[in-house]
C-alpha cells in the first residue's frame, strides 16, 4: 500500500473497489481490467486533492472526507420515478438517456433512429457491444499516468455514461440529451464516464442536465472524453443544479483537430460544492474551441470554474467568458489558463471572468493565467468582480421598478450574454427560465 491509503478516504474507497471490481461493466476484459486497477493505483498514489495542489488552491474536499458514501454497482432497484425533467421539448428523433443514482433507467429514456455510421450507448452497453472503440479511445485523453486524481478514480470505478461515435460525415440533427438525477437516495456515489468521439467532418450537439431531487447528500463524479478529428463540431452544453446536499465534480478532457470546433458551456446553479474542470488540447491548425459559463451561488455553496487550454500547433484559436453571481455568504472560485506553445505561432485567445458579488460576505478567487512560449500571437485576459451597476439600479427605481425586480432584471441582462452565445435551438430560453427561478427564490 502506499501513503496516500493512510488516508481514511482513500481507504473507504480502496474498499469499495476491492468489493466491486468483479461486478463492474466490462470486467471479462483482460484491458478493461487493466484500465480500472492503473486508474485505481494512480488515485491510490494521490489521494483526493488538496489545497497543497496550486489547481485545488482554492477549493477543499474535506467535505467528503466527513461522509460515507456507498457504492456499489450490483444495485439492481431502481427508484420510482415518473418523469424525468428536461430542458428541451421532446420532438421527433430526438436522444435522450436518463440515469437515476447513475445508473441508466430505460424506462425514462428514448433512443430515436440514427444514421448509418453513428453510435450512441450508455458505457456499460458499450464495453459488451463495441469494445473494439472502447478500447481505441477510451483513456487517449484523460491517461491513467496523468496526476488527475478524481479522474483516475473514475476510470477505476464507472459503471455507466453514455458514449457517442460519428463516422466521417455523419451529423446529428436532433440534440442529445444527458440527464442525471441525483439525491434519489441518501449517501450514495456515482461515476459516471462519457466518451464522444466524432470523426472527420462530422457533427452533434450534446446537453448534459445534472439534477438534484431533495436535498440528500450524494456524490457525482464525472469524467468525459472528448475527441474531434478533422472538421468536427461539437456543441457541449450542461446545467448543473444538483440538489442542495450534493456534491458535483466534473473532468473534461478534450483534443481538438485542424479545423475543428468544440463549443462548450455550463450553467451552474446547485450543489453544496462543485468543480467543473476541463482541459482542451488544440492540435491541429484552424482548430477553435469556445469555452464559456455562468454561475449563481448563495447560501454556503462553494462553486469552482477550472480551465486550461493547450495551443499546440500554429494557427488556433480560443475564446473564454465566464460570468457569476454571488451572493450571501458562497464562494466561486475561476482558474483559466492558456498556454502557447513553442511554435504555435498566431494564436488568437482571449479570456475574461466578470463576477457580481451581491453580500459582503460573498467571495471570489480569479486567477486568469497566460503562458505565452511564442512570439507572433494575439492574447488577452481580464477579471472583475464588483456590485450592481447603481446608477442602473436607480434609473430603474426611478421608473417605477420595485428595487427586486430591478435587481433581478440587471442581474438578467448580466449573464445574457454569456447564455445567448448558446447554438443548440430551444437550450437558451430554458437557461433563462433556470436563472429566472434561481432569482425568484431569494
Amino acid at each position: 500500500m502506499t501513503a496516500a491509503l493512510q488516508d481514511p478516504t482513500v481507504e473507504t474507497f480502496a474498499a469499495q473497489f476491492a468489493a466491486s471490481e468483479a461486478a463492474l461493466p466490462g470486467a471479462s476484459l483482460d484491458w478493461v481490467r487493466r484500465f480500472r486497477r492503473t486508474g485505481f493505483e494512480r488515485f491510490s498514489q494521490t489521494g483526493l486533492p488538496t489545497p497543497t495542489e496550486e489547481s485545488w488552491r482554492y477549493t477543499s474536499l474535506r467535505p467528503l472526507e466527513r461522509e460515507a458514501f456507498r457504492f456499489d454497482p450490483r444495485v439492481e432497484q431502481m427508484p420510482s420515478i415518473d418523469k424525468a425533467p428536461s430542458l428541451l421539448p421532446m420532438s421527433e428523433g430526438c436522444h435522450r438517456l436518463v440515469f437515476v443514482n447513475g445508473r441508466f433507467h430505460p424506462g425514462l429514456s428514448t433512443l430515436s433512429t440514427l444514421p448509418e455510421g453513428a453510435v450512441l450507448e450508455t458505457f456499460a452497453a458499450a464495453l459488451e457491444r463495441h469494445p473494439d472503440i472502447m478500447e481505441a479511445h477510451l483513456g487517449r485523453v484523460l491517461a491513467n499516468d496523468e496526476p488527475v486524481a478524481l479522474a483516475a478514480l473514475n476510470s477505476a470505478l464507472a459503471t455507466d455514461g453514455v458514449v457517442l461515435h460519428l463516422r466521417a460525415g455523419v451529423s446529428l440533427a436532433e440534440p442529445i440529451e444527458i440527464i442525471h438525477l441525483g439525491g434519489v437516495q441518501a449517501g450514495l456515489c456515482y461515476h459516471p464516464r462519457n466518451l464522444f468521439v466524432l470523426e472527420r467532418g462530422s457533427q452533434a450537439t450534446v446537453i448534459e442536465n445534472h439534477r438534484g431531487l431533495g436535498e440528500a447528500s450524494y456524490f457525482s463524479n464525472t469524467a468525459s472524453e472528448i475527441l474531434l478529428e478533422e472538421g468536427a463540431l461539437l456543441r457541449h452544453y450542461k446545467q448543473q443544479s444538483e440538489g442542495a446536499g450534493g456534491y458535483h465534480t466534473s473532468m473534461v478532457g478534450c483534443d481538438i483537430g485542424a479545423r475543428a470546433l468544440y463549443d462548450n458551456f455550463t450553467l451552474s446553479i446547485g450543489a453544496r460544492l462543485s468543480r467543473n474542470e476541463l482541459r482542451a488540447n488544440l492540435r491541429g491548425e484552424g482548430g477553435e474551441c469556445h469555452i464559456n459559463g455562468a454561475y449563481l451561488m448563495r447560501g454556503q455553496q462553494h462553486c469552482d470554474n477550472t480551465t486550461a487550454i493547450h495551443h499546440l500547433v500554429p494557427r488556433t484559436s480560443c475564446r473564454e467568458v465566464f460570468k457569476g453571481v454571488v451572493d450571501d455568504g458562497a464562494r466561486a472560485v475561476f482558474q483559466g489558463r492558456i498556454v502557447v506553445h513553442p511554435n504555435a505561432q498566431q494564436t488568437n485567445g482571449h479570456q475574461l471572468s466578470r463576477v457580481l458579488l451581491l453580500s459582503d460576505k460573498a467571495e471570489i478567487d480569479q486567477k486568469p493565467e497566460l503562458e505565452i512560449h511564442a512570439d507572433d500571437v494575439l492574447c488577452s485576459h481580464g477579471a472583475t468582480a464588483g456590485d450592481l451597476d447603481h446608477d442602473a439600479l436607480f434609473y430603474l427605481r426611478s421608473r417605477g421598478i420595485p428595487e427586486a425586480k430591478a435587481r433581478s432584471i440587471l442581474i438578467e441582462a448580466f449573464l445574457a450574454e454569456a447564455v445567448t452565445a448558446i447554438a443548440a435551438e430551444g437550450l437558451c430560453p430554458a437557461l433563462m427560465t433556470s436563472i429566472g427561478h434561481w432569482l425568484a427564490d431569494a
